[in-house]
């Protein structure tokens, strides 16, 4: 078992150097033509068209080998799934626990720190935080903070009778929300930490998939109204 090479995680592949039986060394030979291949395969599932079922199955596969642990709740490639999770946790170290020493210092630069306190700031700025104002001064205050003008007060809410006939504005052609724009703004987000080729193929398998739960919830509503016209039909 080989740690993951940056090329290959770049490229989602990491589970194929988990599961390597090569010399986890830097700079082997049998590393470049394996990342090549890997490459050729991404960029032929790149440019395959987004309706193949085929390719739509390699996209799925690819993402989950990316980022096994948002899809190891899967019924057929679950067990897989949690598995490459294993063996990649085999090879990262466990953290060293904490000896006295480092728990002293730990609270030596706690004491040490001084945390901000938004309301304490603001109050230590109150020149009168040691010793309160003299009664003049505190009435000339309130004199000057509560003298308001008289003024007239006008009562809105009333009804607006028009002069002319309001023509009725035709909404026919108002589509409303752009939902297939909202789904692909979401799923471009949702893949910022990826390189340019492989947030595209997972994009399209994000936005796909919402496509899908819309068009699965519209289906469900429709069939929601029908049986509520039908009973307002007796």
């Amino acid at each position: 078992m080989s740690m993951p090479r940056k090329a290959m995680q770049e490229l989602g592949f990491q589970a194929c150097c988990l599961r390597c039986d090569a010399p986890d060394e830097a700079g082997t030979t049998r590393c470049s033509p394996c990342i090549q291949h890997h490459r050729t395969i991404r960029e032929v599932i790149a440019a395959a068209p987004a309706d193949d079922p085929l390719y739509q199955l390699a996209k799925e596969l690819m993402a989950m080998a990316a980022e096994p642990h948002r899809y190891d709740h899967d019924e057929v490639h679950g067990a897989s799934l949690l598995q490459q999770q294993r063996l990649a946790a085999a090879l990262v170290d466990a953290p060293a626990k904490p000896d006295g020493l480092s728990v002293a210092q730990l609270f030596d630069q706690q004491r040490s720190s001084s945390k901000s306190n938004a309301l304490r700031d603001v109050g230590n700025q109150n020149p009168w935080k040691d010793a309160p104002m003299e009664a003049k001064e505190a009435q000339e205050m309130a004199e000057t903070t509560w003298a308001i003008e008289e003024q007239e007060v006008v009562h809105y809410g009333a009804r607006t009778i028009p002069s002319q006939p309001i023509q009725r504005v035709d909404r026919s052609e108002r589509i409303g929300e752009d939902t297939a724009l909202t789904d692909r703004v979401h799923a471009a987000a949702s893949q910022k930490s990826l390189d340019e080729d492989a947030a595209k193929i997972f994009e399209d398998i994000e936005f796909n998939q919402r496509q899908a739960e819309r068009k699965a919830l519209k289906s469900a509503m429709d069939d929601v109204k029908t049986l509520v016209d039908d009973d307002l039909e007796f």
